[in-house]
């Protein structure tokens, strides 16, 4: 939803789906916290969300009461916690519309999901892989080291001045040597939300499969893979208000057939001699050793968390934080703004003259409001956009009007003291 077609949804929205964030900001401990004198302000959300009290007790019960590892063993607690283990596999599936829970393969994170993907696609010299220019590092890097060792060549699709991807250069980049089209679902700096399903469209009209790195849509969009018909979908749980440390691989089950062991371990085969190994089905063929068993369940906790909230009002009342940080920071003397599509979720970047992204973090900090300062793992968008860095105000559903009023109240301080 777009900053102008937003402003009518949220005065459209009926009374009874109107978004009380102070009803829901109780269920998050670390909110309740001051930070330097001053009640937290926490505006860092791209970089990590705060966990609901229902998913720390997930992970404390499961130590608590559950603690045994997973698969194969007769034992009470370890079926427990199969069961549980296997449960959030379920659960993940239905949360992105798979076909199968054997589509879903859990990992770290969507950092070693496209590493997977990029180590297991048996790239070779002349190869090409298509990317954006506001991926995130983990959709660049990984490419990069399989570009040095096969011989492969990246190539990328450019932006516009106000952050969108100019899906009319795509055509263009395709051609028979394309073997992948990465791209990320939501920028982690511009708050842009990519056409998916136009560019899935066209990349497959050519045969070419897409890998898309959801990690900033889950928390904010409802996502449903079947009908994006993306070949990869990736994201991390700790974006998605549950653990750190988790991460989830959704594969096309003909995807991910084709794809080989990443690692080699237990879990993940059917026989091992020392003549050779015969590997598992997928997903348990990409999980070698003891998995996060406490990490999915926090995850499965989390998502049962989100579907008891009415996420379409969350949605808005996002929105209508995103309009209202807009309006506010605009009005900052010396501030630019830096991604202005008219489609995009509650991220904010920005720059102000005179004055580094740094320090505005750290006089930030000190009237207990959290923002983000860097390049946010974004430096070809940098480099873009000629900066060195931003600073990143990125909101949920538990953020207030008056946490913006305090952000707008630290940079005009900010401001005062050091432009």
């Amino acid at each position: 939803m777009g900053l102008d077609r937003a402003a009518e949804s949220v005065a459209a929205a009926t009374p009874t789906s109107r978004w009380d964030p102070g009803a829901v900001r109780s269920d998050f401990p670390a909110l309740q916290q001051e930070v330097r004198g001053a009640q937290l302000a926490y505006l860092d959300n791209a970089a990590t969300t705060q966990k609901p009290q229902a998913v720390i007790e997930a992970v404390a019960r499961y130590y608590r009461e559950d603690n045994a590892n997973v698969h194969r063993a007769v034992h009470l607690l370890s079926a427990r916690a199969t069961a549980a283990y296997e449960g959030a596999r379920v659960k993940v599936a239905q949360f992105l519309n798979a076909r199968s829970a054997a589509e879903i393969v859990f990992l770290r994170g969507t950092t070693e999901a496209i590493n997977l993907v990029a180590n297991g696609l048996g790239l070779q010299a002349g190869d090409e892989v298509v990317l954006t220019q506001m991926e995130h590092h983990a959709n660049i890097v990984p490419w990069q080291l399989q570009q040095a060792r096969s011989g492969a060549v990246l190539r990328v699709l450019p932006i516009s001045p106000r952050g969108e991807l100019k899906i009319e250069a795509i055509e263009g980049l395709l051609n028979a040597r394309t073997r992948l089209l990465a791209v990320t679902h939501v920028s982690n700096v511009l708050g842009t939300v990519n056409p998916i399903g136009e560019i899935v469209d066209i990349a497959h009209d050519r045969g070419i499969p897409v890998l898309v790195d959801g990690a900033q849509a889950v928390p904010h969009l409802e996502v449903d893979v079947r009908a994006l018909d993306c070949d990869f979908y990736c994201l991390s749980g700790h974006k998605l208000f549950g653990p750190t440390g988790i991460g989830v691989l959704y594969g096309k089950a003909e995807r991910l057939n084709a794809l080989p062991p990443y690692q080699g371990g237990g879990e993940m085969i059917r026989r091992v001699s020392f003549e050779g190994t015969k590997f598992a089905d997928p997903p348990q063929r990409f999980e070698a050793g003891t998995p996060h068993i406490a990490g999915a369940v926090g995850l499965r906790a989390a998502i049962d968390y989100l579907q008891g909230l009415d996420r379409t009002a969350a949605a808005k009342h996002e929105q209508d934080i995103l309009l209202y940080a807009t309006e506010r920071l605009r009005g900052v003397p010396g501030l630019r703004i830096i991604g202005e599509s008219p489609d995009k979720i509650a991220v904010v970047s920005f720059v102000m003259e005179g004055v580094h992204a740094h320090d505005i973090g750290t006089v930030l900090d000190q009237k207990g409001v959290a923002v983000r300062a860097g390049h946010h793992c974004a430096m070809p968008l940098m480099d873009f956009y000629g900066v060195p860095a931003t600073a990143r105000a990125s909101f949920a559903f538990y953020n207030t009007h008056e946490e913006v009023d305090r952000l707008v109240e630290g940079l005009h301080l900010a401001r005062e003291m050091l432009a």
